[in-house]
């Protein structure tokens, strides 16, 4: 009897699991087909734009956002054959203030607040370690547009919805990184549901933060659940630069107490690898506050004129800059230079929807 009991208890628990997992539609793992429908929708976020890429086969625009902050837009899709809605975030457009965006490159810590008007201060972590870092411009921009998506959100899960595929290529890519760290912040605080599930696409997107920022944003989409779809040939997602100092190593590193382990050497070995050691510090120090003061300073004197009620915050000692996420290379080969070869005046060839659709095709 007891043994009938543990399982008829043991048949109920799987019938139970196997009902949750049937509310959620999407599977980890890179999904050619996804990648190639989201792209199709991202398209149309440039009107009047001649391409001949076709459109989305199973899903349907249901809102476009007004256009925030720093000329940033996003459109809300559905799927017309299951319940899953789709977040699809704009990259750079040809507004000034959109490449200002770009540049706004110096870093902010990955948790905190930023006042971008005077009744909307932005609250924040993107990670939980006090060294990690993000680019500032971006935030600003992920900011607006959460304000804005959260709401849409919220509307798609009580009508049902709880799988939400997040894109963006370009610019909207490191839009997505963060979005997709705020996103799962906010369902560990208990704002967001937590039988949401999200799943990323970024495109070609551009390095987001640091080395402790690409941590925790791998931890927490392990398992299979955020990509960055990159062309070997595009130079964006190499950027931002990236400037790499002492301070930027864990705290236990063999670097820390240099000064004292070169005193201890007998002269005149002390000497010169006190000159070496200091040749090879200062320079990346020196580049990081040169960072710190162009991208971050001087450049905030632009946004402000676009924003005029941002408050300025203190920057991260840091632009250490990493790659971030799981990246699913596209591999630009010979036949591929044959149709989109190099070019001087076109320094966006490589960076294209079609050429990404094309290698995509023999990944």
């Amino acid at each position: 009897m007891k043994r009938s009991l543990l399982v008829w208890i043991a048949t109920l628990a799987l019938a139970v699991e196997g009902t949750l997992a049937q509310t959620h539609v999407l599977k980890p793992g890179f999904d050619r087909q996804e990648y190639t429908e989201l792209m199709r929708m991202y398209v149309k976020h440039y009107e009047g734009v001649t391409t001949q890429i076709p459109d989305p086969t199973s899903f349907q625009t249901v809102y476009r956002s007004p256009v925030v902050g720093l000329d940033n837009r996003w459109d809300l899709w559905k799927s017309t054959k299951v319940p899953l809605a789709v977040v699809n975030v704009r990259g750079t457009t040809i507004n000034s203030v959109s490449w200002l965006e770009n540049f706004y490159a110096a870093m902010i810590p990955a948790q905190g607040e930023l006042k971008l008007t005077n009744r909307y201060t932005f609250k924040y972590q993107l990670a939980k370690n006090p060294k990690a870092a993000v680019h500032i411009g971006w935030t600003v921009g992920m900011a607006f547009l959460a304000q804005d998506i959260l709401p849409k959100i919220d509307s798609c899960y009580r009508a049902g919805i709880k799988d939400f595929l997040l894109m963006g290529h370009s610019q909207g890519g490191a839009l997505t990184f963060l979005l997709t760290s705020h996103l799962y912040s906010l369902q560990e605080q208990g704002t967001l549901p937590q039988d949401i599930r999200f799943k990323t696409y970024c495109s070609a997107g551009p390095k987001p933060g640091n080395l402790y920022y690409a941590h925790e944003f791998e931890y927490t989409t392990r398992g299979d659940w955020a990509f960055n779809v990159v062309n070997s040939a595009d130079w964006v997602p190499e950027t931002p630069f990236s400037v790499q100092t002492i301070s930027d190593f864990n705290k236990t590193n063999p670097f820390t107490n240099a000064d004292q382990i070169i005193r201890k050497q007998k002269f005149p070995a002390r000497l010169v690898m006190k000159r070496a050691y200091k040749q090879l510090r200062k320079p990346s120090e020196r580049a990081q506050r040169n960072y710190e003061k162009y991208l971050g300073r001087m450049a905030s004197q632009f946004i402000k004129k676009s924003l005029p009620e941002f408050e300025v915050p203190a920057y991260a000692k840091t632009s250490d800059y990493v790659r971030t996420g799981t990246s699913i290379t596209l591999l630009a080969d010979d036949a591929y230079y044959q149709l989109f070869p190099d070019s001087e005046e076109n320094v966006f060839v490589h960076h294209l929807i079609e050429p990404y659709l094309y290698l995509l095709e023999k990944w």
